[in-house]
């Protein structure tokens, strides 16, 4: 892992004490003799001991290592920080703090919002182990964001003062159905009764909510039961008639199937 800042000299030592180069003395005068080239930092994979030559161009090149986070439709943030720390990236913990504490990314289009949750996009990413924590939250948000405009759930450039106050429903509604159902053909179905509930101002019921509020909890034991649906918490659509927290008793304005529909074939 070669880091910004690192000197000539750093990077020699580190290369030569990873076994990838034999003469860190070789990879100076190297570069003293081509110190126009500029070393890119990051982590790089090496097989084996290699030519000083081929090591310089690769660094020259910034031809570094890349870990694939891939994320399903239905991932909670919990999800995503477990598939962030099984690639190498870092620990699930940080991803989280992240998540719960950088609510700015999204601060335009859901002011109301307290996590990320929702709004860190299903897709197969590729991050390197010099991005932080919130660069990768970051870029899944805006991925989010460019998938948002394609189907109209907020205007284009929307973050210079408009606001659509209806995002944080359709989104909290299009995770309730992604995670009730994987099938698309049963999304519109799933949407209707919970739209009937909605109307008539009765409880969800729907399971996915007091999953997700015992994962916030930590007591998610793997499963549900009957005394599960008693759980006090403002996620508990069984205690609790509407959408959880400030989306309650409003029918989202944009279509949530769609934007289940997007994370599924994103």
């Amino acid at each position: 892992m070669l880091r910004p800042g690192y000197s000539t000299r750093r990077i020699a030592a580190e290369l030569q004490a990873a076994g990838v180069i034999r003469s860190r003395l070789g990879f100076i005068l190297w570069h003293r003799v081509h110190h126009k080239e500029s070393l890119k930092a990051g982590e790089y994979l090496f097989d084996r001991t290699a030519r000083t030559l081929d090591v310089y161009n690769r660094l020259v090149r910034g031809d570094i290592y890349v870990h694939t986070v891939v994320i399903p439709e239905g991932f909670t943030m919990f999800d995503i920080a477990q598939a962030v720390q099984d690639a190498g990236l870092g620990s699930s913990q940080e991803f989280l703090d992240v998540a719960r504490t950088h609510v700015e990314l999204i601060s335009d289009i859901a002011p109301g919002a307290k996590t990320l949750e929702g709004y860190l996009f299903p897709n197969t990413y590729e991050f390197t182990r010099t991005q932080s924590m919130k660069d990768i939250a970051a870029a899944m948000v805006k991925q989010f964001r460019q998938v948002s405009e394609q189907i109209g759930l907020i205007p284009n450039g929307q973050g210079t003062g408009v606001q659509k106050p209806d995002v944080q429903k359709t989104v909290t509604m299009a995770s309730i159905i992604e995670k009730e159902t994987a099938v698309a053909e049963e999304r519109t179905v799933v949407a209707s009764v919970y739209y009937n509930r909605l109307e008539k101002r009765m409880a969800l019921q729907a399971d996915p909510s007091v999953i997700y509020a015992e994962l916030l909890n930590g007591s998610y034991s793997g499963a549900l039961h009957h005394a599960d649906m008693a759980f006090q918490s403002e996620y508990n659509t069984y205690a609790h008639a509407g959408l959880p927290r400030r989306t309650r008793d409003r029918r989202p304005g944009h279509d949530p199937v769609q934007l289940a529909g997007a994370r599924a074939e994103w």
